[in-house]
C-alpha cells in the first residue's frame, strides 16, 4: 500500500491554470454506499493528467462525478465541490456538462453498434447548435483516416477502430476537456501505442485538456505531465510525471519493478497482506 499523503493534492505551481478542480468530494451510491472519501485533484488547462490505481479504487467513479454520469447510476456527490472553468458543476445533468465543454469517453467504448460510423459521430454533436458539424467530420477523419473508410455499422469495427470512434465522437462535441476511461482496454500492444499517440496528438494540436484513467500505468505516465494514484476511494499520492516514475512504491506496484507477482493489480492486495502492510 502506498501511504496516503496528508497534503491536499495539487499540481506543481508551474503546471498552469487549473481548468478543473475537484475539492474534497465524497460520492455515495444508492444513498448509503460511500465510494469516494475526500478526493481532491486539479487539472491544468492544456495538460494531460493521469489518474491511476487498482481495480475498485474509485477512478471511474471520479470521472463520473465530474461528467454528471453518476446520476444514471443512483450516485451523488454528497460533499465537496467540482469546479470547471470557475463554475460549480457537481451533480449537474450530463448534457449540461457536455455543453460546458466536458465529454467522457467511457470504459468499454459504448458506441451504438447498430448505428453507422457517421451516425455515431453526429450523436457526439447532439448538444451543438452551430453549423460546423460537417467541417468537424473532416477534421475527425484527418485524425482517424481509418474511420473514413468505414461506412457500415459501427458494430462491425475492430476493437481499436471502436476506440477511435469513441474518441472521435467526443471530438464532435468540441470539448475543452475529455475524460478518458481505460482507452487501452482490450487492445493489442501495437494498437495501444497508436491510440496513445493520437491522444498526445489531440492534446498537442488541438489543445484539449485530458484527464486519463488507465491501468497501463507506464503508457499513461509516458503521455501525462502529472499523475494521481488512488487506493480505496482516496488519493494516496500525486506528483509530476518524472517524480512518480522515480518513486520506489510506484515503480514496485504500478510500473512492474518488483517481480511478476507484484506487477499484477489483482495480486497486489494479497501480496501486501502477506507483507503485513494491511
Amino acid at each position: 500500500m502506498i501511504e496516503a499523503q496528508t497534503k491536499r493534492a495539487e499540481p506543481a505551481e508551474d503546471a498552469g491554470t487549473p481548468i478543473l478542480t475537484v475539492n474534497n468530494i465524497e460520492v455515495v451510491y444508492d444513498e448509503v454506499i460511500l465510494v469516494l472519501r475526500g478526493v481532491s485533484l486539479s487539472v491544468p488547462e492544456g495538460q494531460i493528467v493521469a489518474l491511476l490505481g487498482p481495480n475498485g479504487a474509485g477512478k471511474s467513479t471520479t470521472l463520473k462525478a465530474i461528467s454528471g454520469l453518476l446520476r444514471t447510476e443512483d450516485g451523488e456527490v454528497t460533499r465537496g465541490n467540482v469546479s470547471f472553468m470557475g463554475e460549480e458543476i457537481a451533480n449537474m445533468a450530463p448534457e449540461q456538462i457536455v455543453r460546458r465543454g466536458i465529454f467522457q469517453v467511457m470504459e468499454g467504448r459504448r458506441i451504438v453498434e447498430d448505428m453507422t460510423v457517421i451516425e455515431n459521430l453526429r450523436l457526439g454533436a447532439y448538444t451543438r447548435r452551430d453549423g460546423g458539424v460537417r467541417r468537424d467530420l473532416d477534421m475527425v477523419f484527418d485524425f482517424f483516416p481509418r474511420l473514413r473508410e468505414r461506412t457500415g455499422l459501427a458494430g462491425y469495427l475492430s476493437g481499436g477502430e471502436q476506440q477511435m470512434l469513441a474518441i472521435s465522437r467526443a471530438l464532435m462535441a468540441r470539448p475543452k476537456m475529455i475524460l478518458l476511461d481505460e482507452p487501452s482496454m482490450g487492445l493489442s500492444p501495437l494498437l495501444v501505442k497508436e491510440v496513445f499517440g493520437i491522444i498526445r496528438q489531440l492534446n498537442r494540436e488541438l489543445g484539449i485538456t485530458i484527464l486519463l484513467v488507465e491501468q497501463n500505468a507506464r503508457m499513461a505516465l509516458h503521455a501525462a505531465s502529472y499523475g494521481y494514484i488512488m487506493e480505496s476511494g482516496k488519493i494516496v499520492l500525486d506528483g509530476a510525471q518524472a517524480d512518480l516514475v522515480d518513486n520506489e512504491d510506484v515503480r514496485e506496484f504500478y510500473l512492474g519493478g518488483g517481480g511478476e507477482e507484484r506487477r499484477s493489480f489483482k495480486n497486489l492486495k494479497s501480496y501486501k497482506r502477506r507483507k503485513r502492510w494491511l
